[in-house]
């Protein structure tokens, strides 16, 4: 199986499709450990303690598959049984990683657990749930200047519209190139996947999970419901 194709619609799932069909510069997870993970982490029976510390394991999976998608170039190193062939990557202090929040601040805590040193840039964005296509509003931004690359991180791509605006203020705000931006995300479907391609195409997007689809809602489904209100234990707050 190549990094792009997975089982669409999450665990259980037998149906395995090329993602790159919604949009060519996404990049999939490969590991065993998260077909467990998000087996927890879907349930709706899983209580939110347990839903943290599942979904922290699998956000560093995640987080790690992201970072290693910015630029490298080969080196040689020295172990202490002889030479080695490498990688060197981007000074990660060249980084931003923004999170939309607040569900990307989770995803954001666990880059920072990774790589201490990268600045942290927000956006926050909400969807109006009283819309029927559910069309996002942007409240208010703030990176710190002078970053190259840009590490996304919001863990649900659905319909694409929050995605879509933080990249339209990185871009045309911040002068990021859309080369430069890693957009980070847990699950997505392929109704999110093809609007971003559409508007960005240079946009590399690297995910845990490819769902079936999105409801009449605009939930993903299979999904796992909010991710903010489950991780942050709001779900019974209005």
């Amino acid at each position: 199986m190549s990094e792009n194709r997975e089982e669409i619609g999450g665990a259980g799932s037998l149906t395995t499709v090329d993602f790159t069909k919604y949009n060519p510069r996404v990049v999939v997870c490969q590991s065993n450990a998260l077909r467990g993970l998000f087996t927890k982490i879907r349930d709706v029976h899983t209580s939110n303690v347990d839903f943290v510390s599942y979904s922290k394991r699998a956000q560093t999976i995640l987080a790690e598959e992201a970072i290693a998608e910015f630029p490298s170039e080969p080196t040689e190193i020295k172990t202490p049984c002889g030479p080695c062939s490498g990688i060197k990557t981007i000074d990660l202090s060249s980084v931003c990683a923004v999170s939309i929040v607040r569900a990307g601040d989770a995803l954001l805590e666990t880059v920072r657990s990774i790589i201490p040193e990268v600045s942290v840039g927000k956006i926050l964005i909400q969807r109006d749930e009283n819309h029927p296509e559910k069309i996002p509003k942007l409240f208010y931004s703030k990176l710190p200047k002078r970053k190259k690359y840009i590490l996304l991180c919001d863990p649900m791509l659905a319909t694409g519209g929050s995605a879509i605006m933080s990249i339209d203020l990185l871009v045309k705000k911040y002068e990021i190139q859309p080369c430069n931006i890693v957009f980070a995300n847990m699950i997505c479907c392929p109704e999110g996947l093809e609007a971003l391609h559409k508007s960005y195409p240079g946009v590399k997007i690297v995910t845990a999970m490819v769902d079936s689809h999105l409801n009449k809602q605009k939930f993903i489904v299979p999904g796992l419901g909010d991710y903010g209100d489950r991780f942050f234990g709001t779900t019974d707050c209005d």
